[in-house]
């Protein structure tokens, strides 16, 4: 029977988590910031329109930016292991056994194993078990910004609706409300595909979701007061 691993998904369900959060929390912060200076309607929901496609943007390309930096440094690591291996394969194959021996090998089967992998894929072997950079978990630029951005937009949809069909006098409750909701199943979500509490998970991003809103929406009541 195959396990179902969760290794292969680190990189976009990172990201997606990530955007969606941000997307929920910056927008419901914007938004009820903006409605507790007693903003007109059409206002508030300029605001969050803007708001969602800077964040979406802003999100997007610093997915990409980080990820193409961890993305550099995985190439000239195993540019460096390619030279290392052209220049000395003895040598790379006796620090192969030795990781392997490291491990709890015998010298003997240490050797035997690191020089079958060797004649098997020698930059694979050392990719892998020297520096830790297993294929699948390489990083990728493009899915990391496309996953964050798409997944903004998303969660930024939730306090955009809850402050669009909310009555005036109520718009700020209803709208922290929606928020804290979406952002505590959002958590529990993650956190159960990364194999974790879910209640630990939902917990911890509502807590810092009121103190966001709590935040913004202190800041909007005076700056509405003053002017």
């Amino acid at each position: 029977m195959s396990e179902a691993h969760r290794a292969g998904r680190e990189g976009w369900l990172r990201a997606s988590v990530l955007g969606a959060n941000d997307g929920i929390l910056s927008t419901a912060g914007l938004v009820v910031g903006v409605a507790a200076a007693d903003t007109s309607h059409a206002a508030i929901v300029t605001a969050g329109i803007a708001g969602v496609v800077a964040g979406a943007l802003s999100m997007a390309a610093g997915e990409y930016v980080s990820v193409s930096s961890q993305s550099d440094v995985e190439a000239s690591d195993l540019a460096l292991e390619r030279s290392e291996l052209a220049e000395d394969p003895e040598g790379e194959l006796l620090e192969l056994a030795r990781i392997y021996e490291a491990r709890g090998l015998t010298p003997d089967l240490a050797h035997q194993v690191a020089v079958q992998l060797t004649e098997h894929g020698a930059l694979e072997a050392h990719a892998r078990d020297e520096l830790g950079l297993a294929e699948h978990r390489l990083a990728q630029p493009l899915q990391a910004a496309w996953a964050s951005g798409v997944a903004f937009v998303t969660g930024a949809v939730v306090p955009l609706a809850a402050i669009w069909f909310s009555p005036a006098d109520l718009r700020v409750w209803i709208t922290a409300a929606v928020t804290l909701i979406a952002l505590g199943v959002l958590g529990g979500v993650g956190a159960q595909l990364g194999g974790a509490p879910r209640t630990r998970g939902a917990g911890r991003v509502m807590i810092w979701g009121a103190v966001a809103m709590l935040a913004t929406g202190l800041i909007g009541a005076l700056m509405g007061a003053a002017i």
